[in-house]
């Protein structure tokens, strides 16, 4: 009887050891998996870094991202969570934000949910189609291809009042707000929803005051934009070339020559450069040029939309290089103001 009670006892002693020994495996099973789905799976970087999935990416595609983008540390175990969460077949394109130190559940959480941290694409003077471009297809996945097409089909530009000249009008410096995985067409309309909420009805009313439309603004803007960069003299500078428009003069502007000859590294106009051949060269057509030759600011935009009475019909840079201009009313008074700067270009070398 004795014997069978301690067989007993040995028994339920190894029992014990067994559960206690499940147990810990259980446990150490449960450690292990949590620490694969909760732990911290990013490789060291910064305090954020964006992932990018592009369209019509694939699981694998997602996969080798994160590990070309440096984003997770162990690819293993980030597929093994993707799987058991089933994000493979819920891949959505976008622009992820990645915090150092996300688990693998987190970071497929997000990913599953498509909640993308926006673009803030901030615009300011471009000259040409090629800079725009590069600028909004270098900051999201918008095709450049397409977005070049578009700003050459003058069917597609009509229905906004545009052609192929007028199109950078649609373009008015600001900061922006995009899903980088917005198509090329998606940017162009919302530029363009935000050129009608800038030309109000009262600035409409301006420009026709002026005898002008909202594109010839536009277009003169971007003369006076290339012109100075000094705020409180631009509706001055407006002024001269809206005088000579008026009375068909040449507007003879030399940053419309730059643009023609597409050499915006220019210090010196020279006669030569003046006699190039383009519709944009100032010097030899009448009017304004066909399109603008930049992007001129929402502030130079309003200084052409206050121009001043004034009678100036020349202006030229100070010969004290402060980034201001004399102004005239008669050839003879710009001679001596352009005598003077042309003097100070010749004692610095220029």
């Amino acid at each position: 009887m004795a014997k069978k009670s301690k067989q007993t006892s040995q028994r339920s002693v190894w029992i014990r050891r067994i559960l206690v020994i499940a147990g810990c495996l259980a446990a150490g099973a449960l450690v292990y998996i949590s620490y694969r789905v909760f732990g911290p799976n990013t490789k060291a970087f910064g305090d954020t870094k964006y992932f990018y999935v592009r369209t019509n990416s694939t699981y694998d595609n997602v996969l080798d991202g994160l590990e070309e983008q440096g984003i997770v540390r162990n690819r293993n175990s980030f597929n093994w969570v993707a799987k058991e969460l089933s994000y493979p077949s819920r891949v959505k394109a976008g622009r992820y934000k990645i915090v150092r130190g996300m688990s693998n559940f987190d970071i497929v959480k997000l990913l599953r949910s498509g909640k993308q941290s926006p673009v803030d694409l901030v615009i300011n003077k471009l000259r040409t189609k090629d800079d725009f471009v590069r600028k909004i297809c270098t900051s999201l996945e918008a095709d450049s291809t397409v977005l070049r097409s578009l700003m050459q089909d003058p069917v597609y530009l009509r229905q906004f009042g545009l052609d192929t000249n007028t199109v950078m009008c649609t373009v008015v410096p600001n900061t922006y707000e995009f899903y980088w995985n917005t198509g090329a067409e998606a940017v162009f309309k919302k530029l363009e929803k935000a050129r009608e909420e800038f030309w109000t009805p009262e600035r409409k009313e301006k420009a026709k005051a002026l005898g002008l439309t909202p594109n010839e603004v536009t277009i003169l803007g971007s003369i006076v934009e290339e012109e100075s960069n000094k705020n409180d003299e631009k509706p001055l500078i407006a002024s001269v070339y809206l005088n000579r428009y008026r009375k068909n003069m040449l507007l003879q502007a030399d940053p419309t020559v730059k643009f023609a000859l597409q050499n915006f590294g220019l210090k010196r106009i020279l006669k030569a450069h003046t006699q190039f051949d383009s519709p944009y060269n100032t010097y030899q057509y009448a009017g304004l040029p066909p399109g603008p030759i930049c992007t001129p600011s929402v502030k130079t935009l309003n200084a052409v939309l206050n121009t001043p009475e004034t009678d100036y019909l020349y202006f030229c840079a100070r010969s004290d290089f402060s980034g201001y201009h004399a102004f005239a009313a008669t050839y003879a008074e710009h001679l001596v103001n352009a005598k003077l700067y042309q003097a100070e270009l010749n004692k610095r070398g220029y």
